[in-house]
């Protein structure tokens, strides 16, 4: 199993959110920018997260995409799952019509094997949130940009 861009470039997208903007309005000029993301692809991946109720948007010049949730709420399994529609190891232990079954199904001793890596896998993204990757990126030194749209010179 390998996560598309779709929910790196997602994952990425919503913590730089978090980050940089909090409960305030981005625009995806500005999370293209920082985070090297082609604003086109940023739109398609952002419809999914929206889908999702991860993402709100708002019209106009002071306008752009908000968290729906808190970042504490928001999980990297979320996004990912938003993102991918489902994650698997192999593709015999997916859920649902996406299963492909094999010509071993229920007498391989490895399915289990892939059944629990995957069910850790989820219960591990499912503990990160953007909380923590924010506090991450702070310890890190990540330096936050201020909002430009709200500084004045005189």
């Amino acid at each position: 199993m390998k996560l598309s861009t779709k929910s790196r470039y997602g994952v990425r997208a919503l913590f730089d959110m978090a980050y940089h903007s909090g409960a305030l309005p981005t625009q995806i000029k500005d999370i293209s920018r920082r985070q090297s993301i082609s604003p086109r692809y940023l739109e398609q991946i952002f419809q999914d997260l929206k889908k999702a109720g991860l993402l709100k948007s708002k019209r106009g010049p002071q306008g752009g995409y908000q968290l729906a949730k808190k970042p504490d709420e928001i999980t990297v399994r979320d996004i990912v799952l938003a993102a991918e529609g489902e994650v698997s190891l192999v593709d015999c232990v997916r859920e649902g019509r996406r299963r492909q079954a094999c010509e071993m199904d229920q007498q391989c001793v490895t399915q289990k094997v892939w059944q629990e890596a995957t069910r850790h896998l989820h219960e591990y993204l499912g503990s990160v949130s953007l909380k923590d990757l924010c506090e991450e990126a702070k310890k890190i030194g990540v330096e936050k940009e201020l909002d430009h749209r709200f500084m004045y010179f005189i």
